[in-house]
């Protein structure tokens, strides 16, 4: 008898491993793949050190315990620099099979090039020829994943507030988790669940994580029922569906040992064939319900860019004659407005799809380089609050710059009209500072470069059929190196009453210089009225920003809102947004947050806010004293009264 039970056990335990195996050894699910166009050959050092580090990678069973794993192999020049990372929830036999799939697969899809990354489901794997763990914010390709169906209109805000909380709780959690990881779940309604998931790669510090989990949560589409962003160190999932696995969260300590040896044969002689047997019926039940699942359906904002040169976009590039034809020879009814650097025109393709064509004057500020760099700037970015590049077109003395259509215009346009604000309702307002907050923070952090957009005003903020914001014109732009933080020019672009003190005095500029823009952008916002329009009212004001210092000041912030609101606006709102704008203007640059803080504070309540200093370009009268930090660096005589954009200004 005791033979056939060591028979049957050995049976047993025999069907079960392979029935772990054929689960956990499943293809994993693809996401996305990117190479670059750098070739090495197959005799190359650099292939031997891809080789080497690509092992290292697959073989180290220690590290897929950990989750993630990140090293190097060779020396320079042919250094090859590699890591993954698996969804915190995977067994460590899961994510083995996903790396060493992964490994293969990355190298059939990237045939000999020196950069691959390669996304699934269940793990992220990547190797290039530079380092890739210096910094997060500047990774090599990320995606935005979308489901197609919206949440319905009536319970939006009520599923943005719990997914926001719920992402936010999570991010605190995974960022001082040894694994970086966490997942949670939340009621939405009494039939659906919410179910989130975030993670960093483990070496992240704290600070680091939780930085980089910030910057992407805020790109999340909070309309939609589920959707992810993925950047190779970090990552946020939510869906109204479980889609890790709770029970590896929840795992029960094992049983205390002891006595009772025969006992447990016993046990075990009665319980396991039945526990097989019920692993059986439920195994086949879920590859039923998986065979007859819809799949769910995406979205995907690829954000994956190579060069930095202006071939890079060499697909990009359009005939002039189809751009003549689409607008009708750049016919004065097809024209939608006029800037400092020429006209746009909207455009019609045979196909049906509408665009917007920026048409550069041959007289304009913005020559060649001006032109190529908006294109290589923004044929990098790709955010839903960004206007989105389709093409350009070079011929002779054209150059011309194709962009997705937008229908609404200019946030100006609707801003400063005295019939059309009344239309423009605060709940539209809050949505669109949001937005614009979301747009700047992708800019400064988020995408592969850091930019600078030195132009942020209310013409340049797009505005989409729902209303949302696009931050537009890149011309101005510049691309900051991965360690750099601030730069100085002798040739100031911009617009005056936009311009943060330290840049249209010295030219020193930074991200700070556009917090200073948007904070200018969300006091219009909220007022209706242009920085520069006070000049003669309040007593010679001067300029916004100095109006609602004093309004402040004197505890009536209130006063600043548009009187079209009537009674139809959040006083918390508004009085938090008006306190977060004197933030961003504050004089030092280094006293005004930066943009992850500022959507942090838009997003949470619960922030406590600091106390704002006086604004820079601060106009004080006659009786006004000095104030203890000393005395203001404006100057009425670099004030202009309009919002003229300036191209060339040698500071003092």
């Amino acid at each position: 008898m005791s033979g056939y039970a060591s028979f049957g056990s050995l049976f047993l335990f025999a069907f079960l491993a392979s029935l772990s195996s054929s689960i956990q050894q499943q293809v994993p699910n693809y996401l996305y793949h990117f190479c670059n166009t750098t070739t090495y050959s197959n005799n190359s050092p650099y292939s031997s050190n891809l080789r080497i580090l690509l092992s290292t990678l697959s073989s180290n069973n220690h590290y897929f315990s950990t989750g993630s794993y990140n090293t190097a192999a060779g020396l320079s020049p042919d250094v090859v620099y590699g890591f993954f990372v698996c969804r915190g929830d995977l067994s460590p036999e899961a994510c083995g099979d996903c790396v060493v799939f992964a490994v293969n697969d990355t190298l059939n899809r990237c045939p000999e090039r020196k950069v691959g990354l390669i996304w699934y489901d269940e793990c992220v794997l990547q190797y290039a020829d530079y380092n890739i763990f210096l910094g997060i914010s500047h990774q090599n390709g990320s995606i935005l994943m979308s489901n197609t169906t919206n949440v319905t209109s009536n319970e939006q805000d009520r599923f943005r507030d719990l997914l926001l909380s719920t992402m936010n709780k999570s991010a605190t959690e995974a960022a001082i988790s040894d694994k970086r990881f966490n997942a949670r779940k939340d009621n939405f309604t009494a039939f659906q669940t919410l179910y989130v998931l975030v993670q960093c790669i483990f070496d992240l510090s704290r600070e680091n994580c939780s930085s980089c989990l910030q910057g992407i949560i805020v790109q999340l589409h909070t309309d939609k029922i589920g959707g992810r962003v993925v950047v190779p160190r970090c990552n946020a999932r939510f869906e109204l569906y479980p889609f890790f696995n709770e029970t590896i969260l929840r795992t029960p300590p094992p049983p205390p040992g002891g006595e009772g040896g025969k006992s447990s044969v016993i046990i075990i002689a009665v319980v396991v064939p039945i526990a097989v047997l019920v692993i059986i019926i439920i195994f086949v039940a879920v590859c039923c319900v998986l065979a007859k699942k819809t799949k769910t359906i995406y979205e995907t904002e690829l954000l994956a860019v190579e060069k930095d040169d202006i071939t890079s976009a060499g697909s990009l590039q359009f005939d002039f004659k189809a751009i003549e034809a689409a607008t009708d020879k750049f016919s004065e009814t097809n024209k939608l407005g006029e800037g400092g650097f020429g006209q746009v025109y909207k455009g019609t393709f045979p196909s049906g799809v509408q665009i917007a064509v920026k048409r550069l004057s041959k007289t304009s500020g913005q020559g060649e380089k001006e032109f190529e760099n908006e294109v290589i700037v923004v044929a990098k970015l790709q955010h839903r609050n960004l206007v989105r590049l389709l093409g350009f077109s070079m011929e002779g003395e054209e150059k011309i710059l194709i962009y997705e259509f937008v229908p609404n215009k200019s946030l100006d346009y609707f801003l400063f009209d005295s019939t059309l604000k009344s239309q423009f309702s605060w709940t539209i307002r809050y949505k669109i500072i949001g937005g614009i907050a979301r747009g700047i923070l992708y800019l400064h952090q988020d995408s592969r470069l850091i930019i600078i957009h030195r132009d942020l005003k209310a013409g340049n903020i797009l505005l989409d059929a729902d209303m949302n914001p696009k931050v537009a014109d890149f011309g101005m732009a510049r691309i900051f190196g991965m360690d750099q933080t601030e730069a100085k020019t002798r040739r100031i672009v911009g617009t005056y009453g936009y311009m943060s003190p330290e840049y249209a005095m010295y030219g020193n500029f930074s991200m700070k210089s556009d917090v200073y823009s948007f904070g200018i952008l969300v006091l219009e916002i909220i007022s209706g009225k242009k920085n520069s329009s006070l000049n003669q009212m309040d007593g010679g004001a001067g300029n916004l920003v100095t109006y609602t210092w004093r309004l402040w000041n004197n505890g009536s912030p209130l006063e600043l809102v548009d009187p079209s609101f009537g009674d139809n606006y959040q006083t918390d709102d508004v009085t938090r947004c008006i306190h977060i704008a004197l933030l961003c203007v504050q004089e030092d640059a280094e006293d005004r947050p930066n943009m992850s803080e500022i959507v942090q504070m838009l997003t949470t309540s619960s922030i406590t806010l600091a106390v704002p200093q006086q604004p820079g370009f601060f106009f004080r009268n006659r009786h006004e004293q000095v104030g203890a930090a000393g005395p203001s660096m404006n100057s009425s005589a670099l004030w202009s009264i309009d919002d003229a954009s300036v191209t060339d200004v040698t500071p003092r």
